[in-house]
């Protein structure tokens, strides 16, 4: 399914059904091979700069505004 096609599900009038949901749910979830889901990810920020500060190395930032897929 392609991302437009998601779109246009997700952004249209009728919305999206439980069972459309359940099914793209599980298409794209990304495997848990995945390298990035060892990280241990930090929600606190001043967690984040305090455990940087003692381990000297650097924070990466991930921040959004808005819905992923340009909805409005």
């Amino acid at each position: 399914m392609t991302i437009a096609l998601l779109a246009a599900l997700i952004c249209g009038p009728d919305g999206l059904s439980e069972e459309d949901f359940r099914r793209l749910h599980e298409q794209l979830k990304p495997p848990t091979s995945e390298p990035w889901r060892s990280i241990p990810w930090k929600i606190s920020l001043v967690e984040a700069q305090n455990q940087a500060a003692r381990e000297k190395k650097p924070v990466f930032i991930w921040a959004m505004d808005g819905n992923p897929l340009g909805c409005g």
